[in-house]
């Protein structure tokens, strides 16, 4: 049988505090057209299908006629989805019913017997081929959040993880028949990935958050994880990222995006190939050098005019200046005037200051992550970065009120 693996779609994120619907929609849209020519039994989103937990109507939108129109092209695909670290797992799980009738299984959360078991029977799916047998079964693990995998006689976070990994594959190897794969699905960051420092926001408290792939043991078919933006295998090429299908900052312009198309046979991985995902909207890169030479940089840009506004590149700026410049931004604006480039951000650095990179930009509380915004101020008012246990401090807290927030929404649901 034949599986597409991506993650990370993050819809609805806000680039610098500009929207990026065209840039998924398009990605989407050669989803779609990739899945009718490639004729898979099923399609495994692992996790960060949102940016944020409470993704904007038009993010929403996007999914769910994906969704749709997925089902309509290729009535007997099955998808699965799981909620990642940015989304909010009550939330994914909410239209599960509805999503079951056009074959897409959504997992947002682990539950618990009442007897202490994992309820395993909700994180079990089968995958049939296009005959209708079942040929695989997933292990559809969500981000596992602290409140929900420690408590009783479990207390570390690690070990509530190990638990939850034991329980699931002890039970998909009670259920599988001979000739079936197991094929893992887990939001989580592996012990020994590469991680895009920009973009992808801790899971939990540094060093704590990692999990070593040993919890996958051979009898893993096949392991698609996602949260790790950039492609990669870890370890072995049956343990695999499929990373971002987008840039979601400028560090991650350099490498390539892609779904994974991967091949079973009976119980084994056959093949892996790595589809490659047209960049819809390109991002672009000036300097580092001074005033001068990033404005003569800018002027031998060649950008094809005829190009719609919303497929503009997106432009960063990298500026060296000895002192102050009140009109670097003016100056740039003007460079770019007669391009079709969007602005997102300059930045100034002063190679003879004790300071690095600053960030010359309208940042507003849209643009920077908890973490950032912590960090600046904790500059401000001490002149240094923080400690690593202070941040390891705010991380516990922060993760604390996402899972509160967590909580109200199931609630409320």
């Amino acid at each position: 049988m034949k599986l597409i693996h991506t993650a990370d779609w993050h819809l609805g994120q806000s680039f610098h505090g500009q929207e990026r619907h065209a840039e998924h929609r398009a990605f989407l849209d050669w989803l779609l057209v990739t899945l009718q020519a490639r004729q898979p039994d099923a399609l495994l989103i692992a996790g960060d299908v949102f940016d944020v937990v409470n993704p904007s109507l038009r993010a929403q939108e996007l999914l769910y006629d994906f969704i749709v129109s997925a089902h309509a092209a290729l009535p007997e695909l099955t998808i699965v989805m799981i909620a990642g670290n940015h989304d909010s797992g009550s939330r994914i799980e909410l239209p599960a019913p509805l999503m079951r009738r056009l074959r897409t299984h959504a997992l947002g959360r682990v539950h618990w017997l009442d007897d202490g078991r994992l309820d395993c029977d909700h994180l079990l799916v089968p995958l049939p081929d296009h005959h209708g047998d079942v040929r695989a079964w997933c292990l559809a693990l969500p981000f596992l959040r602290p409140a929900e995998v420690t408590g009783g006689d479990v207390t570390d976070y690690r070990d509530g993880i190990a638990r939850v990994h034991r329980e699931l594959i002890a039970a998909a190897e009670a259920r599988r028949q001979p000739g079936q794969a197991l094929v893992a699905m887990s939001h989580a960051h592996l012990t020994g990935a590469a991680v895009s420092e920009a973009s992808e926001r801790p899971i939990v408290i540094g060093g704590e958050e990692s999990i070593p792939a040993s919890l996958f043991p051979p009898a893993i078919a096949y392991v698609a994880l996602g949260h790790l933006h950039r492609p990669q295998q870890v370890g072995e090429p049956r343990i695999r990222y499929s990373g971002s299908p987008l840039p979601l900052d400028f560090s991650e312009s350099h490498y390539p995006h892609q779904v994974l198309e991967v091949t079973l046979a009976e119980a084994q991985v056959e093949h892996i190939e790595s589809l490659a995902i047209p960049r819809h909207v390109a991002l672009t890169r000036v300097g580092p050098g001074d005033l001068e030479a990033v404005e003569a940089t800018i002027a031998t840009l060649e950008i094809d005019p005829e190009l719609p506004r919303e497929r503009w590149p997106w432009l960063e700026v990298r500026v060296e200046l000895e002192t102050p410049r009140p009109d670097l931004r003016a100056r740039i604006e003007a460079a770019i005037a007669d391009k079709p480039l969007r602005l997102l951000r300059i930045h100034s650095r002063y190679p003879n200051a004790d300071t690095t990179d600053t960030e010359h930009t309208d940042a507003d509380l849209d643009t920077l992550t908890p973490q950032e915004v912590f960090t600046r101020t904790w500059q401000s008012q001490y002149g240094e970065n923080p400690p690593d246990a202070v941040m390891r401090d705010f991380a516990s807290l922060l993760q604390q009120v996402q899972d509160t927030q967590e909580d109200e929404e199931q609630h409320d649901a």
